[in-house]
């Protein structure tokens, strides 16, 4: 929002410097953002032509002898056409920065004349586009004096940064209000305008909207009349100065009213309106031509003002080329209307277009200032283009129901720490324009209609906080508690930074993936679900959130492995997503492994390969990833087991499932499925997991048992190896729980070390051989407790798995 001092200053009664508003600006939240105070423009003074000679050289240059108030005069090459003896212009001397060429001047030759300066025309100061002549000022100018305090160049312009929940500073009167609240000055009040009426307004207007919220009122004027040449100069300067080109008085009165009022209106030509105007809902691929002169295709979710032709205005947005105003323009139609802050927003955003009117209406404009901002616009018209002024119609308008604020004065130390008195609270609120009523530590604060980001109590604190000052908190040390003992982060941040923390460790480097992927990808991992599609995509590859993190895990590998880098080991923690609800949202912790990115090593060196290293990645590699997080998570991993198989995308005889008992389901990991590495693209060797954070139990609030004390046994331990001989489709993990199931206390460790197939084992056969960890406590054991001891593992495989002890 930009704006300059002395348009400030037309609001704002008040004697404080530039320096001082500015930092009262920032200090109420209207940050600036950037001053120019006009310093440029000072070095042009004004001066006057003593004599133009022709120049002995060029037939359309000419010698001026200059007087710039200094005493001496000055030489100057000229080349305009209008350069003449006895004309007050403006004057550059050598050494001075020209904004409208961007040249800094030096003493010149020209065509063998020396030229020590140069007299300026209206594009180079940028004061318009005209560069036709130079300036031409009256006789009794002041003659060596600034030009820029004389042609109100040297106006400061100020820019603030304005967040969205502030429609009200949209107008330099809204943020005179502001200053004027903080003890900055006095507002001046809106004077009402006063203007004969002469007959009504003939145009019909109707609304026909299905949603009356859509358009919650429409005014409209008739001026016949009006001449619309040029507007005064003060507004084209006011207009020039925060960067807006003047057009003409029509369009720059409602451009006026837009940046001085907060208020964005609109001006039809009487004459090219045929019929009635309407407000309703865009038919389906309408075509309008906008005042930009590009076409928009519109849909119902669009409102517009349309006549007997068709549509005539983007409500809110932007008007239509067709109905604009122009030189011959004779009778006008003044438009002030209220819409819909979310559908402009919207429909803005849908169609692409940007504009201050938008900017406003999707804020919240002033609901109550609807009439009088067409009032105080036909004022301007009358005063600036002439006319005749018909009665106003006002179609939909239900007035204003002020929202009533149930206030304790207490929240303002309750949340913000400030002492301020009940007295100066209820000052604050009313120079805001806010209505107080009521005594004691409760009053009733009703909103005023220019507020509509104003809804509760911690927004009232707001306004008293900002007003106040927050440079009045005192810096205090925080209390210290010597020692902090409750925790802070919750079960699922901890784990969240302990899986990282281990997957790390582990040798992945972390990697940040798009949570949005294509639908071919999002079905090809379980969603795809209409909930979970985007309403605007970024890309047309980016449609639907992820169902997990792998698709995108994938991609980077491979976009790895594309540059030459194709041992790559990365992983994820982040959110994946099932359905369009909080709980639908997975914490999940994914890897993947590429290559030879295993463990123990990566690449082609002789040294990884004796010690394990050099082959592929495999799904042993994804399941050690896996149980890795869980293992840092706190989970007991004596309850955790193992399935075979897992999701589609993972290959069925090289995957499997993490479960915690036959229900909570933890994680899963594997090759991947051939098929799925095809669709997205993506080859070589790869492995990879995901394990669900938010899936793992709580753990307990209390210990049920102290840690017992760590005993080491005086005695040898002793290995026995069993092997079995048991169906294919036997688990191995079976046979591990049997074999540690027959006695607790005895038996401390069992491992695969042998797995062997073969045809004299039988068909649909298969060996598994284990070994035994079995550790006395009390006593060294006898050949019959050995001998006891292995027919209990004995008989608790075979019970368990069917499996026989092979010969």
């Amino acid at each position: 929002m930009k704006f300059t001092l002395s348009w400030l200053k037309e609001h704002l009664q008040t004697d404080a410097t530039l320096d001082e508003i500015c930092a009262r600006l920032t200090m109420i939240g209207l940050e600036v953002e950037e001053v120019d105070d006009k310093a440029a423009f000072k070095p042009f003074v004004i001066a006057k032509v003593l004599s133009a000679e022709k120049h002995p050289q060029a037939d359309r240059l000419k010698v001026l002898m200059v007087d710039t108030g200094s005493g001496a005069p000055v030489q100057v090459v000229c080349g305009a056409p209008n350069a003449r003896a006895g004309l007050v212009g403006a004057f550059a001397a050598p050494g001075t920065y020209v904004p409208g060429i961007d040249v800094t001047l030096a003493i010149g030759n020209i065509r063998g004349v020396e030229s020590r300066g140069m007299m300026c025309s209206e594009k180079e100061l940028e004061i318009s586009d005209s560069h036709d002549g130079i300036i031409d000022l009256p006789e009794d100018a002041p003659v060596g004096t600034s030009f820029a305090a004389y042609a109100g160049l040297d106006d400061p312009m100020i820019e603030i940064n304005l967040t969205p929940n502030r429609p009200d500073c949209t107008g330099v009167y809204g943020i005179a209000r502001d200053l004027a609240a903080s003890g900055l000055g006095t507002l001046k009040p809106r004077l009402t305008p006063t203007f004969a009426v002469d007959g009504d307004t003939p145009t019909g207007l109707k609304i026909e909207l299905d949603d009356e919220r859509l358009c919650p009122g429409f005014a409209l004027r008739l001026v016949r009349g009006v001449k619309n040449g040029p507007s005064p100069k003060w507004m084209q300067q006011r207009l020039l100065a925060i960067g807006l080109r003047p057009i003409s008085a029509l369009v720059d009165i409602t451009n006026y009213m837009t940046f001085d009022q907060g208020r964005p209106m609109h001006v039809f030509d009487a004459a090219k309106v045929k019929g009635n105007l309407v407000v309703r809902r865009a038919k389906d691929g309408e075509i309008v031509l906008a005042l930009d002169e590009r076409e928009y295709k519109l849909n119902p979710s669009n409102v517009v003002i349309s006549d007997d032709d068709g549509v005539e205005s983007i409500g809110g947005i932007m008007g239509g080329e067709h109905s604009g105003c122009d030189e011959n323009t004779t009778d006008v139609l003044i438009e002030s209307a209220l819409w819909d802050p979310m559908n402009i927003a919207k429909s803005g955003r849908s169609l692409g277009i940007i504009t201050d009117a938008r900017y406003r209406f999707e804020r919240g404009a002033d609901p109550e200032y609807m009439v009088p901002g067409l009032e105080r616009t036909t004022e301007l018209v009358l005063a600036c283009c002439g006319g005749t002024a018909a009665k106003a119609r006002v179609e939909g308008y239900k007035g204003y129901d002020a929202k009533v604020v149930d206030f304790p004065l207490s929240e303002v130390k309750r949340l913000t720490g400030l002492e301020v008195s009940a007295d100066e609270s209820k000052s604050i609120l009313t120079k805001l324009g806010f209505s107080v009523s009521g005594s004691g530590e409760r009053i009733s604060v009703a909103v005023p209609s220019w507020r509509p980001d104003v809804d509760g109590k911690a927004d009232l604190v707001e306004e008293i906080m900002r007003i106040h000052g927050v440079d009045n908190i005192k810096p205090q040390p925080l209390t210290s508690h010597g020692a902090v003992n409750g925790k802070i982060l919750t079960t699922l941040q901890i784990r969240t930074r302990t899986a990282k923390r281990a997957l790390a460790s582990r040798g992945m480097l972390e990697a940040v993936t798009w949570s949005f992927i294509s639908e071919d990808q999002a079905k090809l991992f379980g969603g795809g679900s209409n909930a979970l599609k985007l309403a605007n995509p970024i890309a047309a590859d980016m449609s639907d959130m992820r169902p997990s993190l792998l698709p995108g895990l994938l991609s980077a590998v491979q976009r790895n492995a594309d540059k030459g880098y194709g041992d790559v080991a990365i992983f994820e923690v982040s959110g994946t997503y099932e359905n369009d609800t909080p709980e639908g949202q997975r914490r999940v912790a994914g890897g993947i492994r590429r290559g030879t990115a295993t463990l123990t090593g990566a690449g082609r060196m002789w040294s990884n390969a004796a010690k394990g290293g050099g082959k592929p990645v495999d799904v042993f590699d994804a399941k050690a990833d896996a149980l890795a997080v869980l293992e840092a998570c706190g989970l007991p991993m004596g309850n955790i087991q193992i399935e075979q198989g897992g999701p589609a995308w993972y290959h069925p005889g090289r995957s499997g499932t993490i479960k915690m008992g036959p229900k909570v389901v933890l994680g899963y990991f594997g090759e991947f499925h051939p098929k799925t590495l095809e669709a997205l693209d993506v080859s070589g060797a790869l492995a990879g997991f995901e394990v669900y954070v938010d899936a793992m139990p709580e753990p307990k609030k209390k210990a049920t048992r102290t840690k017992p004390a760590l005993e080491l046994s005086p005695f040898q331990a002793v290995k026995r190896d069993f092997a079995f001989v048991v169906d294919k489709s036997v688990e191995a993990g079976a046979i591990v729980r049997a074999a540690a199931g027959a006695d607790r206390k005895l038996v401390t460790g069992v491992n695969v070390f042998d797995i062997f197939e073969g045809a004299s084992l039988g068909e649909g056969k298969k060996s598994i051989a284990i070994e035994v960890q079995i550790q006395p406590a009390d006593r060294t054991l006898t050949d019959e407790d050995f001998e006891a001891l292995t027919q209990k593992i004995v008989a608790n495989v075979t019970k368990s798995t069917g499996g026989m002890l092979r010969g």
